[in-house]
């Protein structure tokens, strides 16, 4: 029951979204919201984890590119804040004893942090898809909200597969 009340949240609030500034000190705040709800409807860290791990690579290229703009670059600028993010989610979580159990875990790696790896490849993927797709088309989209559509629908898919694998 709690699952379809989420589906049923999660439904409306893509219908009646509105637009909103990426990466707002609110929105991180629905994230981190979101993982603790997840946890609540048992649904499982490698799950929750692509999605934190998506989140991370998000945070990372608008942290990058606000640094840009600002005109501060130094080298290996993309990988050092994508570490610092990583860490600034990883030990809070580690230490507060979510990531870290014994039981938890696959291939021997803790669920949470596979999962977030996982979500961090996925998420450059389908960047590096997105941006494939613009350049056979002139760098421009085929569809509306291309750059959105094609990230969230792999990650939906993948959380899908991996739902449907662990049942």
């Amino acid at each position: 029951m709690k699952r379809v009340f989420f589906l049923l949240f999660l439904i409306l609030s893509l219908i009646l979204a509105n637009n909103a500034i990426a990466v707002c000190p609110a929105c991180t705040l629905a994230v981190g919201a979101g993982l603790g709800l997840s946890r609540w409807l048992k649904i499982d860290d490698l799950i929750s984890g692509i999605w934190v791990g998506a989140l991370i690579v998000s945070l990372t290229f608008w942290t990058d590119d606000f640094l840009k703009k600002k005109k501060i670059n130094f080298q290996f600028s993309h990988l050092i804040i994508l570490v610092i993010y990583l860490l600034l989610v990883i030990l809070p979580l580690y230490f507060s004893g979510i990531i870290g159990h014994p039981l938890n875990t696959i291939l021997g790696i803790d669920k949470l942090i596979f999962g977030t790896f996982l979500g961090i490849i996925l998420f450059y993927l389908a960047n590096y898809l997105n941006n494939y797709l613009k350049s056979k088309n002139n760098n421009k989209v085929y569809f509306a909200y291309q750059k959105v559509i094609i990230p969230v629908g792999i990650l939906l898919i993948s959380s899908l597969i991996i739902f449907l694998i662990l049942k």
